[in-house]
C-alpha cells in the first residue's frame, strides 16, 4: 500500500489526513506553522478559522444544510467537532474556535495511523511514487506555489478575502442593542444593532471616504464576490449595505416594535460568550480608522476591538483546466488538491473537498479506483462546478442550489414554491449519496 503525504494543516488538511488513515492508510500530515506563519493565521493550531466562526445554515433543506448532511452521513471528523463546539448562533452552525482547533488537534495526534511534521514542505516531486493531498489552502507559500505551477504549467489565479472584526462582549452597551434572530428563525443568539436613518447615512458618509490600505503597485485587487469589504460594498450605492450585511428586514426591535433602518449584526465567538464578530463586516481599512468608524455603531460607541478587520491575497488553481472530479491533477494523478486552493470557497466547502481527498486517495493506495460522488448530490454539484466552469469565468464557488441540477420542466412548471423544489433537489441528492456510501463502508478501519 502506497503511503499518502497530505501538506496543510488547515481545515481541509486533517480531514482528509483522519479520512485516510482510518481507511488503515499510514499518513504523513505537514503544517509549517508555528515555523513560518502567514498573513492571516494568529495562532499555529490546526484547523484554525480564520476569518468568521460559522460554518453557515442548518435551516433544513438549505443548500449548506444538505452539504453538511451529506458530510454527517458520510463521517466527516471536522464536522462532528464542529458540532461537538457549536455555540448560539440561531439557525447557524457556528463554533468555539479554540474549542474546535484542539478537539480536530487531539484527534490527530491520537491517531496510530497519522505521524505530524511541523515542517516547511518546499517542494513536490513529480516523479515521486507516493500519494500527495496538497491542502495548503489560500495563502500557499510561495515555494510551493512556483513547485504547482511547474508541474501544472498554468498560471494560478489570485482574489482577495477579507477577515471580520471582533469585538470584546463587555464593551458593548447593552442599553442600545437586542437579541433577536431574523424572522425569529432559530433562537434569539444575535445581537442586533439598529440604526436610525440620520445614523446610517453619517456611517455611510464615514466610510467611503475612510483611508483604507493601499495594495502594491503588482497586486491586482480582485475580491471575492461573496467576501467583498464593507467599504466597497458602500461604493456601489448608498443603500447597497441595507440589502447586504446591514439589512433590517425581519429584526424587530422590541423597544419599537418596527424595523430599523439598518442594523449590524454580531454573532457570538466562543461558549464563554465573551466576544463577537461583526457578520458581514470583512473590511480594508487602516486600523485608526477602523477604530474610528466602527464605533459610530450603536451600541460600540466604546467597543474594545480585540481584532480588526484585515485583507489577503487568496490563491487557488484554475481547476477546471486541471483537476478531475475526483480531486486528482490530471497531468499528475498522484497529487491531489483539496480545500480553498482547489476553487471551493468556505469553511464547509473546504471540509467537504479534504474528506473526499481522504477518501479518494485511501482508495487509490488500496489500488482501487476512485468514482467521483454523484452529480445530484451537493458534494458531487460542487465537484462539477469547479472542474466544468466556464473557463474565463471561473470563480471560486459556495456551495447553492444553482450548482444542482434543475427540476425537470414539468415539475418546474407545476411546482412553483421554491421552497418545495428545494426539497425536493434535497430528497434527491440525499438519496443519490445514500446509494454511493456503501463502496467506501467497507475500507473504514
Amino acid at each position: 500500500m502506497k503511503h499518502i503525504r497530505v501538506i496543510g494543516g488547515g481545515l481541509a488538511g486533517p480531514e482528509a489526513a483522519l479520512q485516510a488513515a482510518s481507511r488503515n492508510c499510514k499518513v504523513s500530515l505537514y503544517e509549517m506553522r508555528p515555523h513560518r506563519s502567514t498573513e492571516a493565521h494568529q495562532t499555529s493550531d490546526f484547523a484554525e478559522l480564520v476569518c468568521s466562526n460559522s460554518l453557515k445554515s442548518e435551516s433544513e433543506n438549505s443548500a449548506p444544510w444538505l452539504l453538511k448532511q451529506e458530510m454527517r452521513q458520510a463521517g466527516s471528523f471536522l464536522l462532528a467537532d464542529a458540532d461537538a463546539t457549536a455555540v448560539p448562533a440561531g439557525h447557524a452552525l457556528a463554533v468555539d474556535r479554540v474549542a474546535f482547533s484542539a478537539r480536530v488537534a487531539a484527534r490527530l495526534e491520537a491517531h496510530p495511523n497519522i505521524t505530524i511534521h511541523r515542517e516547511e514542505v518546499l517542494s513536490l516531486d513529480p516523479e515521486a511514487a507516493d500519494l500527495t493531498i496538497l491542502a495548503t489552502g489560500p495563502l500557499t507559500s510561495a515555494p510551493l506555489t512556483e513547485a504547482l505551477q511547474a508541474i501544472t504549467g498554468s498560471d494560478h489565479l489570485a482574489f482577495y478575502d477579507s477577515i471580520s472584526p471582533i469585538v470584546d462582549a463587555s464593551s458593548i452597551d447593552m442599553d442600545k442593542v437586542y437579541f433577536a434572530a431574523r424572522w425569529d428563525r432559530g433562537s434569539a443568539d444575535y445581537i442586533n444593532c439598529p440604526f436610525t436613518k440620520e445614523e446610517y447615512d453619517a456611517f455611510i458618509d464615514a466610510l467611503t471616504s475612510a483611508e483604507y490600505v493601499e495594495s502594491k503597485e503588482w497586486e491586482k485587487l480582485q475580491y471575492f464576490e461573496g467576501c467583498l469589504p464593507i467599504e466597497e460594498t458602500a461604493r456601489r450605492g448608498r443603500d447597497t449595505l441595507r440589502f447586504g450585511p446591514m439589512k433590517p428586514a425581519g429584526l424587530t426591535n422590541p423597544k419599537t416594535g418596527r424595523w430599523p433602518y439598518a442594523a449590524v449584526q454580531l454573532r457570538c465567538e466562543n461558549l464563554r460568550a465573551d466576544s463577537y464578530n461583526l457578520v458581514g463586516f470583512q473590511n480594508h481599512l487602516k486600523f485608526g480608522e477602523q477604530a474610528r468608524i466602527l464605533r459610530m455603531i450603536p451600541g460600540l460607541e466604546h467597543a474594545t476591538f480585540l481584532r480588526y478587520g484585515q485583507i489577503h491575497r487568496n490563491t487557488y488553481i484554475h481547476a477546471p483546466s486541471l483537476l478531475t472530479e475526483t480531486l486528482q491533477l490530471r497531468a499528475r494523478p498522484n497529487l491531489l488538491i483539496a480545500g480553498q486552493l482547489s476553487g471551493v470557497e468556505g469553511y464547509t466547502e473546504s471540509i467537504a473537498s479534504g474528506m473526499l481527498a481522504g477518501i479518494f486517495a485511501a482508495q487509490l493506495a488500496q489500488g482501487e479506483t476512485p468514482v467521483a460522488a454523484p452529480r445530484l448530490t451537493a458534494h458531487g454539484s460542487l465537484m462539477h462546478y469547479i472542474t466544468h466552469a466556464e473557463k474565463k469565468l471561473f470563480q471560486p464557488a459556495n456551495i447553492t442550489f444553482d450548482l444542482l441540477p434543475p427540476l425537470e420542466d414539468e415539475l418546474r412548471k407545476t411546482i412553483r414554491d421554491k421552497k418545495e423544489r428545494h426539497r425536493i433537489q434535497c430528497d434527491r441528492a440525499l438519496a443519490a449519496w445514500h446509494e454511493w456510501l456503501p463502496a467506501l463502508v467497507p475500507a473504514m478501519a
